[in-house]
């Protein structure tokens, strides 16, 4: 198994492996194309797709899953993430993503989202850890030549981090992602770092050679770092302070002319290279780039009245004239 996240750890040398926090309708292949151009992070995620419709889904179905799954070159290592609880099905969409040229594979153990809850996936897998340990297996047995990893939360009403932790750590996955709140805590407080910590002090305790990943708040690189050093993990997961922000790993700050420049490009990416998704999943960008100058408020509200990257533009180069 060729396993990058190794090199990544001695090549780094006391700086955390930083990642790209897979999003649902933000991690697309756009998102990440804007993203290497400006500020490439050492690993790069892709939204998750459900492990059950790359089995099971008709053509056309599947072809639209797939197009999620696009990627280049550059964008690597790039990992894919699935959520599923039927260990034959992830057993399987592994192998695709195997066949996919993925530099690993990850499973998403924390999404809340209730529609994935009902499939007994995301959040839902901490309420049965047997289960969860299961679907781990199922994965490294479908994709052996790729690292598989997991992204946890602290537990599902209440941090059951102990129990929840060894169990995954039991099945050897390569990493342990860990968004530092449980899932009744959604995003509404702040993260719980110093659990990371503790995260870290029971990998250690178990002689695992996992690597912990931890994932919340994240609001710059030197938040990063410091955050590495308090805990001793291995690497930080940046999500929401990256929207609006493509230079977040290079450290740069841009101007309003280049944040707004960059969103038309993001645009005009989102519609080239995915013609099959509605042009409203682009807006929620529009907030992240238009705010925090004069006149903001007034360019999100005609942005949000937008049907193309075309009208994107016009109205974009009529404000900075």
């Amino acid at each position: 198994m060729e396993n990058f996240w190794i090199k990544l750890k001695k090549k780094n040398n006391n700086q955390p492996i930083l990642c790209l926090a897979p999003m649902a309708d933000v991690t697309d292949p756009a998102f990440r194309k804007i993203i290497i151009k400006y500020g490439k992070p050492d690993v790069l995620w892709t939204e998750f797709v459900s492990a059950d419709g790359l089995v099971l889904a008709p053509e056309k179905g599947k072809k639209i899953l797939l197009e999620n799954l696009k990627y280049t070159k550059t964008e690597k290592p790039i990992v894919a993430q699935i959520f599923g609880s039927s260990p034959k099905n992830i057993r399987k969409a592994a192998k695709i993503i195997q066949d996919l040229g993925f530099d690993g594979l990850d499973i998403n153990m924390g999404c809340p989202d209730r529609k994935i809850e009902k499939q007994n996936s995301g959040a839902a897998m901490i309420k049965n850890p047997v289960l969860a340990q299961k679907i781990i297996k199922s994965a490294q047995k479908g994709a052996p030549q790729i690292p598989v990893s997991v992204k946890i939360r602290l537990g599902y009403n209440t941090d059951q981090l102990e129990e929840w932790l060894q169990t995954i750590l039991m099945a050897n996955p390569v990493v342990i992602i860990i968004h530092a709140r449980t899932r009744k805590e959604m995003s509404k407080v702040p993260a719980k770092w110093f659990r990371v910590k503790r995260a870290v002090e029971i990998r250690d305790e178990m002689k695992s050679k996992t690597l912990i990943v931890g994932n919340g708040d994240i609001s710059s690189i030197e938040d990063a770092n410091l955050k590495y050093k308090e805990t001793g993990c291995d690497g930080v997961m940046v999500g929401r302070g990256i929207l609006g922000n493509p230079w977040f790993f290079s450290g740069k700050i841009p101007t309003t002319r280049q944040k707004l420049e960059v969103l038309v490009e993001h645009s005009k990416l989102f519609q080239k290279l995915l013609p099959n998704r509605n042009f409203a999943v682009m807006k929620k960008h529009f907030k992240a780039y238009v705010s925090g100058f004069d006149g903001s408020k007034e360019l999100r509200l005609e942005l949000m009245k937008t049907n193309n990257s075309e009208e994107v533009q016009a109205i974009v180069r009529d404000f900075l004239k």
